[in-house]
């Protein structure tokens, strides 16, 4: 059999090996005396001078320069021997470890080759089959043009030649009686051609035309042949990870609750500067337990980028900066996050995941009867908190930094487990029951699932950040297509509509997209900015009864509704911390009645709205307070769960309706 790569690749270091170990014992040739000819009877010494061996005639010409025992410089030189070949040897895992690595990164670069291939195909063809259906409907439209006008032309026509024969018999029967002798057999047939011959002077007919000629065809193909010709791109970078850097002030500090700035330089693998965008780049803050915030990446598109993040609590933490899942130079850096001399002076007033029960407004919610027991403590919290399920890890029932949460009809929960690029389905009783996904940048693979949703079929919807599609599973885990490839930029957030549709919230290009299952896009909506019809970094979707789209606008602090046509029905929330106040809003669910439940990330808290958008009240998460919630869902069984990301778990909450 043919050797693999893999194998020639370790037989081309050995033969470097081999070649190096000849060039050693080459050297060894030194050893004999310089003299020529030389006596064989060779001393026991060796001239470290002049690198040889010292016969006895050439003894007296080595006198000055330092000597040692031939036995230890033959000692020496084979230790050295050794020592290179150990060296070199150590390589060989390192280079295994490259090769393997490069081998994958050379298979995804395959599969995603065969990817786009396949959208390609399947996009064209649709455009084929999108002109074959209009060139229908303008044939269509032709015939049906044609016919009415020819319609009225023909009745027309029809109608004088009617008039035409009537006039040309009368007048013909006229002459005919007027050329015969007059006499009284004659009076009464000529009295009626009178009388029909006066009917015809008066015929009305129609001498103008009542219809026109004109049939054009207006055909705008400059700009669709220009949008042709300039349909599809196929973007890639040469950026690299080992020389790409970072600079920026929110490389080292940034003040809690403010935006700090990173910017980003991608090189190429020779250190020079990329000049275009659209390169894979992930950025995280966390603290030495595990992820805890999510920021928002900006593509220059001129090969540099800049990370926005905002820290909603001060301490040590760290940021990683990746570039196609490798860390670039520096990565992962040090940050000292601080409070500012206001914010620490107001302390006490304004303490992050504190007691709803201590704020100035709004009301707590009602504990059941079943509530959990009041803790023996100097100030016993009644809390809403049924139980919660996670630690950090990457086993079942473990979590690394996740993100969206759906609940299905059929009492299951279903959990984005993000830097882990899996899925993990509970029960509602927080029993695990299965696991899916694997890490890949292929279709039916997983690089940065953040979303998730159950389809009315069953299937399960994924929206996946750094692939920038959305994958649709079965029930039971298995791959059966994908959506929104060549359109999204980062899809955060997924839900689906009272018609089956699944709405996409698009993080990096600030869009709501709507789509069919089958891939076909319905309609979008939305851009970057602080308009009402504008977002800023949006994450996560919910549909309410009258099938309206409601939206978290994370950067501008705020919930906006929409109608599935993208008119804004209803915005609410500030930045802030008081009632009805957000600092960043992420997960958001609709209970049966029409109220809105909204993940408050930088206040972590979890916030009860009416349908018209009026704060109701909190979700008591005092005893066991929340770290940056992500995704919220209502389980089937009426309770609230929550991705409580920053400390490695979901939780399940009481919630009265």
């Amino acid at each position: 059999t043919q050797p693999d790569k893999q194998t020639n690749g370790t037989n081309y270091i050995l033969a470097i090996m081999g070649h190096s170990i000849l060039n050693s014992v080459a050297s060894l040739s030194s050893f004999l005396p310089s003299c020529k000819p030389f006596n064989l009877q060779v001393a026991d010494l060796y001239c470290s001078a002049c690198k040889c061996a010292l016969c006895e005639d050439c003894l007296p010409n080595h006198a000055e320069h330092p000597k040692v025992a031939l036995s230890q410089a033959l000692e020496q030189h084979r230790n050295n021997l050794q020592e290179r070949l150990g060296t070199v040897q150590d390589r060989l895992p390192q280079i295994s470890d490259v090769l393997s690595f490069v081998k994958e990164i050379l298979q995804q670069l395959t599969n995603q080759r065969a990817s786009i291939e396949e959208d390609i195909q399947s996009s064209f063809e649709d455009l084929h089959k999108q002109l074959d259906v209009r060139k229908s409907v303008l044939l269509m439209e032709l015939e049906v043009t044609y016919g009415l006008k020819q319609k009225v032309l023909q009745a027309q026509i029809d109608s004088l030649l009617r008039g035409e024969g009537d006039i040309t018999t009368t007048c013909t029967q006229a002459e005919e009686a007027l050329a015969g002798d007059p006499c009284v057999a004659s009076l009464q047939v000529e009295r009626e051609l009178w009388e029909r011959l006066g009917e015809l002077a008066g015929l009305g007919l129609p001498c103008q035309p009542e219809e026109n000629d004109q049939l054009d065809l207006v055909m705008e193909t400059d700009g669709l042949r220009k949008s042709i010709h300039n349909l599809g791109t196929i973007v890639t970078t040469s950026a690299v990870a080992s020389q790409s850097e970072a600079m920026g002030a929110g490389l080292e500090q940034c003040i809690v609750g403010h935006p700090a700035s990173v910017t980003i330089v991608t090189r190429d693998k020779s250190g020079g500067a990329c000049k275009s965008g659209n390169a894979i780049l992930s950025a995280e803050v966390f603290t030495p337990d595990g992820s805890i915030v999510d920021g928002e990446i900006v593509d220059h598109k001129n090969g540099t980028y800049e990370f926005v993040y905002t820290v909603p609590k001060e301490g040590d933490f760290s940021l990683a900066l990746r570039l196609y899942d490798q860390h670039i130079k520096g990565s992962p850096f040090k940050l000292t996050v601080t409070k500012t001399l206001e914010a620490e002076l107001d302390v006490g007033a304004k303490r992050r995941g504190k007691s709803p029960g201590q704020k100035k407004k709004g009301s707590k919610r009602a504990s059941s009867a079943l509530g959990t027991p009041r803790r023996k403590t100097q100030n016993p919290i009644e809390d809403d908190l049924i139980f919660r399920i996670g630690t950090k890890g990457r086993n079942k029932g473990e979590f690394t930094n996740l993100q969206g949460v759906a609940a299905s009809s059929n009492g299951r929960i279903l959990i984005a487990d993000s830097n882990n690029q899996c899925v993990q389905i509970f029960s509602n009783e927080g029993e695990f029951k299965s696991r899916f996904g694997v890490r890949g940048r292929s279709p039916g693979q997983l690089q940065r699932p953040t979303g998730v949703a159950v389809h009315p079929s069953g299937d399960i919807i994924i929206a996946d950040y750094d692939n920038k599609w959305v994958s649709i599973f079965s029930c039971e885990g298995k791959f059966k297509a994908k959506l929104g490839s060549g359109r999204l930029m980062g899809p955060k957030g997924v839900s689906v509509d009272q018609n089956g549709h699944v709405i996409v919230v698009d993080n990096k290009a600030c869009t709501v997209f709507i789509f069919q299952l089958t891939g076909k896009l319905i309609t979008k909506f939305g851009s970057r900015g602080n308009g009402d019809k504008q977002f800023a970094g949006p994450h996560f979707a919910a549909v309410n009864k009258n099938n309206e789209i409601i939206v978290t606008d994370f950067h501008n602090h705020s919930v906006k509704v929409f109608t599935l046509e993208g008119e804004l029905v209803l915005k609410f929330g500030s930045n802030g911390e008081g009632n009805g106040q957000f600092n960043a809003p992420t997960g958001v669910a609709v209970d049966i009645n029409g109220n809105i439940i909204v993940a408050d990330w930088g206040n972590s808290r979890i916030q009860v709205f009416d349908g018209s958008g009026s704060f109701l009240s909190y979700i008591n998460t005092s005893a066991d307070p929340l770290y940056g919630p992500q995704g919220l869902a209502l389980t089937s069984d009426g309770h609230v769960v929550v991705a409580d990301s920053g400390n490695h778990c979901f939780k399940v909450y009481r919630y009265l309706q």
